[in-house]
């Protein structure tokens, strides 16, 4: 291989597991010039990775841009064997799924159902020759990144001295991945209390939960809102200067786990043996996990058609423990 382009995931969450996968890549082929090819709201992500060389931005589902003589599928999709083919890449490897055969040169067999995504990236690279790695995704936050995340603080009315927590109340998935608004408006409360200064982050669709947070709280110049207000790589300056992060199930979950920020994720109807979130400074950056054993877990609905017990069963209480206790 001269020239790589790796197709990525479509959701920021499974882009950061799949970066293990491509720094499987890298290290197996030093001398290729590797790109990766992703949407635009995705994109970002892999500038920030030195593994990867150049950053295709997917239009209309055809990667356009220099020619590539190998391709390697991460996404499943039908759609995404039909693009590789259709911008002529000469070998296109992948999983054998979704009736994509005929497009591919390669085709893989899937792994066992209840592989944790970042080894199911990993276990296709390896079929394809490359040697597996570390199985954490890790992003190096540089010095200007950082800067520019504290700034952002500041700029939002941080005085560059409160200890700062950050709340991500929101999931692009579906609602029943959220864990309920008054939760997270008790956590907030909480650690207001006792000094600490919570930061709302999210999409500009999380920005309906973030106010109900926000309203509920009731007091003027106590939390910081930035939902829908960076983009990823100024969320990930955000996350490096932060003491700790409170998430669903969602990108920035996953995001925060890669740069290393001490962690508490409530997972609800997925399934964390498979999605959970993973982090090499794991000895630095501790990692809690909150679910719930309910008779219908994991059943990954993205909205709950019953009573929502796999998140409404983790109380305030025990979240604000588990982040006192990272503090």
């Amino acid at each position: 291989m001269d020239r790589v382009i790796i197709f990525a995931p479509n959701w920021l969450g499974d882009a950061v597991m799949a970066l293990p996968a491509i720094a499987d890549v890298r290290r197996g082929s030093p001398r290729a010039t590797i790109a990766v090819a992703a949407r635009r709201s995705t994109a970002p992500l892999f500038e920030m990775v030195p593994d990867v060389d150049e950053v295709v931005v997917l239009e209309n589902g055809v990667a356009s841009g220099p020619f590539f003589d190998t391709a390697i599928l991460l996404p499943n999709s039908f759609h995404a064997a039909v693009s590789a083919a259709r911008a002529a890449i000469p070998e296109r490897w992948g999983y054998r799924t979704d009736w994509r055969g005929l497009f591919l040169t390669r085709a893989i067999d899937r792994p066992p159902a209840g592989t944790h995504q970042v080894e199911y990236y990993q276990h296709l690279v390896r079929a394809l020759g490359f040697s597996s790695g570390p199985g954490e995704p890790r992003l190096d936050v540089s010095p200007e990144m950082r800067a520019a995340g504290r700034a952002t603080l500041e700029h939002a009315g941080w005085d560059g001295l409160t200890p700062l927590v950050a709340i991500a109340p929101g999931a692009a998935y579906g609602g029943s991945r959220r864990w309920p608004s008054d939760r997270f408006t008790a956590v907030a409360r909480a650690l207001a209390d006792e000094g600490v200064r919570p930061v709302l982050l999210g999409s500009p669709a999380d920005a309906a939960t973030g106010s109900a947070v926000e309203s509920a709280i009731g007091r003027s110049n106590t939390i910081l809102n930035l939902i829908g207000r960076t983009d990823v790589p100024m969320l990930t300056g955000v996350l490096a200067n932060v003491r700790a992060l409170i998430s669903n199930d969602s990108g920035a979950m996953h995001l925060g786990a890669a740069v290393g920020t001490p962690l508490t994720a409530l997972l609800g109807p997925t399934d964390e043996q498979v999605t959970g979130p993973r982090s090499r400074h794991r000895a630095q950056a501790r990692i809690s996990v909150f679910t719930n054993s309910v008779w219908c877990r994991p059943c990954t609905l993205r909205e709950c058609p019953l009573d929502h017990a796999c998140m409404k069963n983790t109380g305030a209480a025990a979240v604000i423990e588990a982040v006192r206790q990272m503090l």
